[in-house]
């Protein structure tokens, strides 16, 4: 009966535990590109593994070119930021309607625990903001993470 228990609470807490909260850089959230969903592959991440990003987003025109800008902060001291072209993640063009972004990264072993915030901003052609989020990620040694 112990271990039923167990398993159902891990069951019940999994989803709890890698829910990822996604804050807009500006309140309003009036973007060009809406952001509904990121999910984090493993959750926590694990220095040394890779790691995949999947932003779920929509957006109501058509998408041709742009870029993508990743900057990490660990306590608030930015530790990285990188520049990707935008039809190098996703192909392009991006037509209006719903879209996945997918990001995949190993981060050095070296890399310390805690917990990290991923602002993500894409802009058009012509620097224009598209979306700007932010959200929280967990870096943790000897996580429960299942080898393939």
């Amino acid at each position: 009966m112990g271990s039923l228990f167990c398993i159902l609470a891990f069951a019940l807490l999994l989803p709890l535990a890698c829910a990822t909260s996604i804050k807009y850089c500006d309140n309003s959230g009036d973007y060009v590109v809406k952001v509904s969903d990121v999910k984090i592959s493993p959750n926590p991440v694990v220095p040394g593994k890779p790691t995949t990003f999947d932003i779920s987003a929509s957006t109501g025109q058509n998408l041709s070119n742009g870029k993508v800008v990743i900057r990490v902060t660990y306590f608030g001291v930015q530790v990285h930021t990188e520049t990707h072209d935008l039809c190098e993640e996703i192909s392009c063009p991006i037509t209006a309607g719903k879209f996945v972004l997918s990001h995949t990264q190993s981060l050095p072993i070296f890399t310390p625990p805690g917990l990290y915030t991923l602002r993500i901003t894409m802009e058009d052609e012509l620097n224009q903001q598209l979306t700007c989020i932010s959200f929280n990620f967990s870096i943790r040694f000897g996580s429960l993470v299942f080898n393939s």
